[in-house]
């Protein structure tokens, strides 16, 4: 054995040099498996993506494919008054089988389109954040279920400097 052999723990240079290779390898074949596994997220925000260019409700509703039915099991939390227009807490829970995507539409928002989320299989319909009202408007929860459109619709006011708006 030489003094170079034994640099690098009793194995030869060759036989280093294979295992950065194998470890290299794995690397990039778990790399590419991880963007393979993004591939369908990077698909349904590219559809999405259009959306948040629409100027009205009706234009988000049209792309959306379809006007949703008014649903009683979606319900839909907003806060009656609220004191700061951009930080606006929403929360949207649907009890309908097979939610796939809940939508946030703010009817006044210059840009309607607030927020898409996609539902995972077997998890609960629910989502929470924080979003912005331009001014006193509806906001509309859009959930797609069953490959169908449901709606909730709830007017949230937004005050200017604590006065009514």
């Amino acid at each position: 054995m030489t003094v170079s052999d034994m640099n690098n723990g009793g194995h030869s240079r060759r036989e280093v040099l294979s295992r950065r290779q194998v470890l290299w390898s794995g690397a990039r074949l778990m790399g590419g498996l991880l963007l393979l596994s993004l591939a369908p997220i990077r698909a349904w925000a590219q559809a999405l993506e259009g959306m948040f260019k629409e100027r009205t409700v009706d234009d988000v509703l049209k792309a959306l494919g379809d006007k949703p039915t008014p649903s009683d099991q979606i319900v839909l939390t907003t806060p009656d008054i609220a004191e700061n227009g951009s930080v606006v807490p929403i929360t949207v829970k649907s009890s309908l089988p097979s939610t796939t995507d809940i939508y946030l539409i703010i009817e006044k928002n210059p840009n309607p389109f607030a927020a898409a989320f996609a539902i995972p299989d077997q998890t609960d319909a629910m989502i929470s954040a924080r979003v912005k009202v331009a001014q006193t408007s509806n906001v509309i929860a859009v959930v797609k279920a069953d490959g169908k459109l449901f709606s909730a619709t709830r007017e949230t006011k937004v005050t200017l400097g604590g006065c009514g708006g």
